[in-house]
């Protein structure tokens, strides 16, 4: 199994190029062949400064989407305009967000959103990631990764009163969309893709963070219950699918949109259940802020499996110490050897196409620290 010492999470930010002519696009001034060429264009650009860098795993910077999730929907029929399930707080006020304030709580992806709230049956009408690998198959200079969202993400727009029209139960649902996504991890191993990602952001995006806990409470959900179906719907995407050669990965965050962020709380709630029955070979968590809480859940990691330390922040443009994240290296290696750590970023540089409030040549400096740090730690 591949090591990926220097790792990331996907998406980096898009140059101003390819924003204008996903806006032109939008507004019917740029058909669709002319977009691909763009994007294309824009790819390379992305492959071209990774290899410079020298990073272990390539991406396409999901520069082919909206934001991390918008493939799905974009791909499947069943999804329809409407406002997806977006808790409150337990006094019933959206959680805080000061526009303009990096780093702080975001309440919503406010018009960011594709239309995914489910209306219909979940019926796959194309590949999700097709055209994203068969580029990254001709045109990485070396390993690369694509990345799916968790099917269990995509229940937050179960919408009583409108999706039980078509699945009684969110369950219900969540079975077609765990069986589109393992329709497409097959898919990608067929084509023999090196790497596969899987975004299940929920652990500790709804279930570890006491605010988000009581508001789903509230709205009658369990989210210890939550925790035990999310890993069975991403235990189901990829079992049964050869894995020789293939390397599987899930990662987890507290919310990455704008340089803001949407929960806190540590491992520790959903350590020892999502570490240990969950059937990937690599972990990539948030570690950059005293948000996401300290190294001992990772006692929990079974032998064999890789954690991926997210210890550099994409949300600031301040370039961290090298000698703080050798630190905490070590200090994580109290729990996990360090011969199964590895070391990215917290979360992707553009979660959403605006990106994080951060310049190109904060994200240049912190891939080169990324890379340099990891040769340090694991010569090759």
């Amino acid at each position: 199994m591949t090591a990926y010492r220097a790792d990331h999470v996907g998406s980096f930010l898009r140059p101003p190029e390819l924003l204008d002519a996903r806006g032109a696009h939008a507004e019917g001034r740029l058909n669709d062949a002319e977009l691909r060429e763009k994007e294309d264009r824009a790819v390379q650009t992305i492959l071209s400064l990774q290899q410079e860098i020298g990073v272990d795993v390539y991406s396409d910077g999901e520069y082919r989407r909206g934001m991390w999730l918008t493939g799905l929907p974009a791909a499947v029929d069943g999804f329809g305009p409407g406002a997806m399930l977006n808790i409150r707080n337990w006094r019933g006020r959206p959680l805080p967000y000061v526009p303009g304030q990096t780093g702080a709580r975001h309440a919503a992806a406010a018009g960011q959103n594709p239309a995914a709230v489910i209306t219909g049956k979940l019926t796959p009408r194309r590949r999700i990631t097709g055209i994203e690998s068969a580029f990254l198959g001709r045109h990485a200079p070396g390993p690369f990764k694509i990345t799916i969202p968790s099917p269990a993400w995509y229940l937050r727009g179960y919408i009583p009163g409108t999706s039980d029209r078509v699945y009684p139960t969110p369950a219900d649902a969540l079975r077609d969309l765990t069986a589109i996504v393992h329709r497409e991890v097959t898919a990608l191993v067929e084509e023999r893709v090196p790497y596969v990602q899987i975004d299940s952001i929920r652990y500790v995006f709804d279930y570890t963070d006491e605010e988000r806990r009581r508001a789903w409470s509230d709205l009658g959900v369990d989210p210890d219950r939550a925790v035990d179906e999310n890993i069975v719907a991403d235990n189901a995407a990829i079992d049964g699918i050869a894995r020789d050669g293939v390397t599987f990965g899930l990662h987890m965050c507290r919310g990455n949109n704008r340089s803001r962020w949407f929960a806190e709380g540590g491992y520790d709630r959903i350590a020892e259940r999502a570490f240990g029955q969950l059937h990937y070979d690599r972990f990539l968590l948030e570690y950059d802020s005293d948000r996401a809480g300290g190294f001992a859940p990772l006692r929990f990691v079974p032998k064999g499996k890789t954690v991926v330390l997210g210890l550099i922040s994409t949300k600031v443009p301040q370039l961290e110490s090298q000698d703080d994240l050798l630190r905490r290296i070590d200090e994580a290696a109290r729990y996990v050897p360090v011969e199964r750590l590895a070391l990215s970023p917290q979360c992707g540089f553009a979660s959403v196409a605006a990106g994080n409030e951060i310049s190109w040549d904060d994200q240049r400096r912190k891939l080169a620290l990324l890379v340099a740090t990891a040769r340090k730690v694991w010569p090759r």
